[in-house]
């Protein structure tokens, strides 16, 4: 049996683990999130509802046969906006849980530039309905019109707060509450996801299964900045309980020493 494979790590805040080494292409207030033709609006359908919505599923299905947990929960709530967070821990089916999650609602992801700047594919992402981080303060306030737009549509907004990918994680790593200031703003749910690894036993690849949970609400007694730090402890605390169903640690994550930062490489198989 081989050995298991370890990354060492030095910030569960800012370190990243991704694979894929891109170099990000500028968002700024000329970007093009897309969404105000009623063109745009039917290249979606065609390209997310009935081409990629059927490979993601089939992906899902026969690599990781995936199941989500609790998805009732969302139902009462399906009329109108919601966000959705979730553990960020596979690079390739990250961008494809939240469809399945959040549907029949048509779902936007909030992500890194790097996912709209892949070469070739890049542009496709943003009818998959990325919604990249700006890089300036103009460029800002076109992401939150975007955002508002999205919200006044009725759709789900996804946000993965951890921010970087730390693959086949059984944790939930600590994030900061900014991303939690959308609900309060907009006056709507907060919903989370956490996905977990189990083992199976005629595959080396783990059963992936995604588990719902929610509503959260921001108490309007408190002041926004409560608020906000009130709805991430509890969607924190939730995932938190929800990841101890793990069972199979395909990475071993181990916090470097002081005498180990600095040393050349992080993975060790």
């Amino acid at each position: 049996m081989s050995e298991k494979k370890v990354i060492y790590y030095e910030d569960e805040l800012n370190d990243e683990f991704s694979t894929m080494k891109i170099t990000p292409i500028p968002i700024d207030e000329h970007y093009d999130y897309g969404g105000k033709s009623f063109f745009w609006h039917f290249r979606r359908f065609l390209f997310y509802r009935l081409f990629a919505m059927p490979l993601a599923f089939l992906y899902l299905k026969l690599k990781y046969r995936h199941k989500i947990i609790n998805r009732a929960v969302l139902k009462p709530w399906q009329k109108g906006a919601f966000f959705i967070y979730g553990n960020h821990t596979n690079i390739l089916s990250d961008p494809l849980v939240p469809t399945f999650v959040s549907f029949p609602k048509s779902v936007f992801v909030v992500v890194h530039p790097n996912n709209v700047s892949i070469p070739h594919i890049g542009q496709k992402m943003r009818l998959l309905g990325a919604l990249p981080l700006p890089d300036n303060f103009a460029a800002a306030k076109n992401f939150m019109r975007t955002m508002e737009m999205r919200i006044k549509s009725k759709c789900s907004i996804c946000i993965y707060p951890e921010a970087h990918i730390w693959p086949f994680y059984t944790k939930i790593r600590p994030f900061p509450d900014t991303s939690f200031k959308y609900p309060v703003q907009y006056k709507v749910p907060a919903f989370c996801f956490t996905n977990v690894y189990q083992k199976r036993h005629f595959s080396k690849n783990p059963r992936m299964i995604t588990y719902v949970d929610g509503p959260f609400f921001a108490d309007a007694s408190l002041s926004a900045k409560e608020q906000r730090k009130a709805l991430r402890d509890a969607v924190y605390e939730k995932m938190c309980q929800r990841s101890v169903l793990n069972n199979v640690e395909l990475i071993k994550y181990i916090k470097k020493t002081d005498s180990q930062t600095g040393e050349n490489g992080e993975n060790h198989d």
